[in-house]
């Protein structure tokens, strides 16, 4: 387990000033089924959800099935993502991807986060936002935003996704996972960047631990 810097009262408070921030949190992509948030989401790796939203507007028309997919086959789907970063790997994962749900699943996305790691190209983080966004179930996702604002500001402290993720757990009523992976997502893309973080402008001050150890250097 990571060190925790702050304790669930102070947690508490960081969500509170984020919700206060950003009360329109939530998933970025765009998607109407689970199974279009699975794509987007295994598509979204080393990208933003703008540039995927970009491309799935047109892949979703003729790609909104696992059936459609495998009908597309690998060379279209390549065409159709391939403004997109690894996309010749994207493409061969969501397509076998797709087999094991028309396989396995008749077509339909399991709601499990452990049975959706076990499908070809999606790691935890896929599974949670999966998991959450789509069918509502309790989860925090650890994208590079996420692991960077949670180390920051103390709520973890860790170089591994998995004890980040577990020291959130520990300081956040499950109930409220979901919403604050948004609230950690919201923050990370537009205050606390990775090059050139706002903090004059962020609320968060008073108990970011970064911003100590950049008030306590000058």
């Amino acid at each position: 387990m990571s060190e925790i810097l702050v304790n669930p009262s102070e947690a508490a408070e960081i969500l509170a000033e984020l919700s206060t921030l950003y009360p329109d949190a939530h998933c970025e992509l765009n998607f109407r089924t689970p199974f279009e948030l699975l794509v987007a989401t295994m598509l979204s790796a080393q990208t933003t959800d703008q540039k995927v939203n970009t491309v799935t507007e047109n892949l979703f028309r003729r790609c909104s099935s696992p059936e459609n997919c495998l009908s597309l086959g690998i060379t279209d789907l390549e065409e159709a993502i391939k403004s997109l970063g690894l996309f010749r790997n994207k493409a061969k994962n969501i397509l076998a991807t797709c087999r094991v749900l028309q396989d396995e699943y008749g077509s339909t996305v399991p709601q499990d986060i452990e049975t959706l790691m076990s499908l070809p190209g999606v790691g935890r983080k896929t599974a949670n936002v999966v998991a959450s966004n789509a069918f509502g179930i309790p989860a925090i996702a650890v994208d590079t935003h996420v692991f960077r604002v949670a180390n920051r500001i103390g709520l973890a402290h860790s170089s591994k996704v998995h004890e980040v993720e577990g020291s959130l757990q520990t300081l956040i009523a499950r109930n409220e996972w979901s919403q604050a992976h948004h609230l950690l997502i919201w923050h990370g893309r537009r205050l606390c960047k990775a090059r050139k973080p706002a903090c004059p402008e962020c609320p968060l001050k008073p108990h970011c631990h970064y911003f100590k150890t950049l008030s306590s250097s000058t």
